[in-house]
C-alpha cells in the first residue's frame, strides 16, 4: 500500500497502525527506538541530497553556493523519509511481534519449502539474534577490562571492537545450525513433524482473507490505473 499508493496520507497511516500494533504488544519502545536507527540515516541522505542539490527546485529558501534549500526539494524529501519510516515502521513492528517458531510452522503446513521456510523466519528473527549476540560480547569484554566511555565516540569505539567477534560468531552458529537441520532431515522429501502448535482461530483466517483480498485490490489499482493511462495515451 505504502508503494503503490504514494501520498502522505497513507504512509501516516500505516506509521499509526504500527505504532498502534506495537503498543498493544508491548513493543512500541523497542519498535520506536530500532525505527529512529534505521530511518535517521535515510532522513540525513534525503536531507543532503534531495533538500540541498534537488535540480527540479524552483522556489528558493536559501542558498550556499553550489546547495539550494528550496520547497520542493524539501518536500520531497520529507515524502522519501515518511515511506521509508512507514515501511520500518510496519516491518519491524511484525518481525517483533510475530512468533518465529508458529510462523514457520505454519509456513510449512501451506506447502512452503522447509529450507526457504526457515531462511523466512530466521531472518525476522535476525535483529533479536544479533543484538543478544552483541550484548553477551559486551558483557565479555566489560569483564575483560572493556571501558565504554560515554558519548558517541564512546559507543562508536565501543562497536568497532564488538565487531568483529559478532560476525565470526554469526557464521558459526550459521555453520552449527546447517548441521542441525540435516541432522533434523530438513532437506528430505514428505511431510515434516512438528512439536509446536499453530492457533488458527476463526477470526484469523477472516483478517487473512482480508488482507489477500486486500493486496489483490491495491495491485488491481495500480495495474488498472497504469493501463487506462497508456490507452488514453496512446488515444491521444
Amino acid at each position: 500500500m505504502c508503494l503503490a499508493w504514494p501520498h502522505a496520507a497513507v504512509w501516516i497511516v500505516a506509521i499509526v497502525g504500527g505504532a498502534a500494533a506495537a503498543a498493544r504488544a508491548g513493543t512500541l519502545r523497542r519498535v520506536g527506538a530500532t525505527a529512529a536507527v534505521v530511518v535517521a540515516p535515510f532522513a540525513l541522505w534525503a536531507l543532503v541530497i534531495h533538500g540541498l542539490f534537488f535540480p527540479e527546485g524552483h522556489t528558493v529558501l536559501a542558498s550556499f553556493g553550489p546547495a539550494r534549500v528550496t520547497v520542493e526539494g524539501l518536500a520531497y524529501a520529507g515524502g522519501f523519509v515518511l515511506r521509508t519510516a512507514a515501511l520500518v515502521v510496519v516491518m519491524l513492528a511484525f518481525s517483533v511481534w510475530v512468533d518465529i517458531a508458529v510462523l514457520r510452522v505454519a509456513l510449512l503446513r501451506r506447502g512452503v519449502p522447509a529450507p526457504l521456510g526457515y531462511v523466512l523466519a530466521s531472518a525476522l528473527g535476525l535483529a533479536s539474534t544479533v543484538a543478544e549476540r552483541m550484548w553477551r560480547i559486551r558483557e565479555a569484554q566489560e569483564a575483560r577490562g572493556l571501558v565504554v566511555r560515554p558519548g558517541p565516540g564512546g559507543r562508536i569505539l565501543a562497536a568497532r571492537l564488538q565487531a568483529l567477534p559478532l560476525v565470526l560468531a554469526l557464521v558459526d552458529e550459521a555453520g552449527e545450525r546447517a548441521t542441525a537441520l540435516d541432522a533434523r532431515g530438513q532437506r528430505l522429501p514428505g511431510p515434516l513433524t512438528s512439536y509446536v502448535d499453530e492457533p488458527d482461530s476463526a477470526v484469523q483466517r477472516v483478517l487473512r482473507w482480508a488482507l489477500a483480498a486486500a493486496c489483490v485490490g491495491i495491485v488491481g489499482s495500480v495495474v488498472v490505473r497504469a493501463v487506462a493511462e497508456a490507452l488514453a495515451g496512446g488515444a491521444g
